[in-house]
């Protein structure tokens, strides 16, 4: 092979290396962002579907709504405390029971969990089965249905670790004195976290009906990716006040704020990466046409 062959030959593949590393890089910024661009899709897709829940129930009439809440008190009073099933583990045996709150149903909705503390609003399903846990919190059978009042006990589940969705992630970061709120029909019920326990799978002591109490507890998977155990926030039912959660709110769109200018910025590094790298080549394409030019004269 002459030496002019192998100096083209090496050329060449010197003009494939910022090309490939580009990709990499790319590629690699892909798989990071993959988990923060889709949680955030998330997020605006369940505040699209929080934002239509809201807008029908203003709609609705007010003797209807008295009657569904009055329909599932009165069904709170007939459940037994002892009939509850692990929502990870159970699935078989829990065919056919999502029927009990209907009265609650909104578009299949019976409305949202609002977590302030690890900034998260969430749409309510009735059910656990995995279809629902995919797209938001799942409503416990066997549990009160969440209007309130003595001697009922609402459980509220949802994954942790979903690449496509934040969900109970950060349920661990929750401490005693937060509080979460369950928006259900034209209601707002508000919880103070007293109690944080982790429990073996089919342990369901800590969820069950206390006598005289008003109770919401928030139920996730944990080891965080292990998913041996459960864990169990409890609250406390304390009266609503509507400024608290307007103020949440705010920070919560703070939040949103940051997220679109970090969004933002990586889109400036990559239009600025792909602009040093068309800059480069135009250059070589310059240095091949003058070192042409002397070459024929």
């Amino acid at each position: 092979m002459s030496k002019s062959r192998y100096s083209r030959k090496k050329s060449v593949k010197k003009k494939k290396n910022p090309f490939i590393l580009l990709l990499i890089f790319l590629v690699g910024l892909a798989v990071a962002m993959y988990p923060l661009v889709s949680r955030y899709y998330y997020r605006i897709e369940s505040n699209e579907v929080i934002k239509e829940f809201d807008e029908t129930v203003s709609q609705m009439d007010k003797a209807e709504l008295e009657e569904r809440w009055r329909l599932a008190q009165a069904f709170n009073a007939t459940l037994k405390p002892s009939e509850i099933l692990d929502p990870f583990t159970e699935q078989e045996k829990k065919k056919g029971v999502s029927e009990y709150a209907n009265m609650l149903k909104v578009h299949e909705r019976i409305g949202y969990v609002e977590i302030p503390a690890i900034d998260q609003e969430i749409p309510m399903y009735v059910g656990t089965s995995e279809e629902i846990l995919q797209k938001g919190a799942g409503l416990l059978e066997g549990a009160s249905l969440p209007v309130g009042g003595e001697n009922t006990h609402t459980v509220v589940t949802a994954h942790r670790g979903l690449p496509t969705a934040e969900l109970f992630s950060q349920l661990d970061k929750m401490k005693k004195g937060d509080i979460f709120y369950l928006h259900v029909l034209d209601q707002v019920l508000a919880y103070q976290v007293d109690q944080i326990v982790t429990v073996e799978p089919n342990d369901f002591e800590p969820v069950l009906i206390q006598h005289g109490e008003d109770y919401a507890t928030l139920l996730t998977c944990t080891p965080y990716m292990i998913n041996s155990h459960r864990l169990l926030v409890r609250g406390k039912r304390i009266p609503y006040t509507a400024p608290i959660a307007e103020r949440n709110r705010a920070v919560r769109e703070r939040g949103q704020f940051w997220l679109w200018l970090l969004l933002g910025a990586m889109a400036v590094i990559l239009l600025l990466l792909y602009r040093v790298y068309r800059n480069r080549r135009i250059v070589k394409g310059l240095e091949k046409q003058l070192e042409g030019r002397h070459v024929k004269d």
